[in-house]
């Protein structure tokens, strides 16, 4: 008997039955996930939304009452919506723009290089403060892409950082070495994009 054969009375019940075994397995793994862990978290890939969903990131965290600590690296001369929007939560979030433009805009592969050694060097003393619960380090993988900063030096540092902070990577290309360190990789996928239609970046939505 097919799906469409079934009365509305049969689909019903058919329904309880898968959702009761679901939530049967669902409560099996919550309950064998009972580790604390701070968390490497990488967002990449090609698509749209990987600082909005770290921006969504911190917020949640504020909501919960952590500090956050945000370094921005490369794309640091646009004035952002969620630059001003956060810089409201000063009593819980810690906002760094240290780059100094997108790549093509700069063309000084050596002035690149120098801001993001800065933006690193401040970096690292944000993971030794123990204040923070989650650092955002917005668009280090373009920086780790171009070879700007060591990938073996920021994996180590990364994975050597004190037990329960969690650290969010954004940004497209991510390397091999730090997915292999994360513990959680989301890929965001390119299927449609206004500026292909030539339609340029929207206030309050891209910036």
């Amino acid at each position: 008997m097919s799906k469409n054969d079934l009365t509305e009375d049969e689909k019903n019940e058919r329904h309880k039955f898968k959702m009761a075994k679901r939530k049967e397995l669902q409560q099996k793994r919550v309950a064998a996930a009972d580790r604390e862990k701070g968390l490497l978290i990488v967002y990449t890939g090609n698509g749209k939304g990987k600082s909005t969903a770290a921006f969504g990131t911190v917020v949640r965290a504020c909501g919960q009452g952590m500090q956050v600590g945000i370094m921005q690296f490369i794309k640091g001369t646009w004035a952002t919506g969620e630059q001003a929007a956060l810089k409201r939560f000063d009593d819980l979030i810690t906002y760094r723009v240290m780059g100094e433009g997108f790549t093509w805009d700069t063309q000084d592969r050596q002035r690149d290089i120098a801001a993001c050694r800065a933006a690193w060097e401040v970096v690292k003393t944000m993971l030794a403060d123990e204040r923070y619960s989650l650092i955002v380090l917005d668009e280090l993988n373009i920086a780790l892409r171009y070879d700007y900063l060591p990938i073996e030096e920021v994996v180590e540092v990364l994975n050597a950082r004190r037990e329960g902070l969690h650290v969010l990577v954004t940004g497209r290309n991510a390397k091999p070495e730090l997915i292999d360190a994360a513990d959680l990789v989301t890929e965001m996928t390119l299927v449609k994009h206004p500026f292909q239609q030539g339609i340029k970046a929207q206030k309050g939505i891209e910036f």
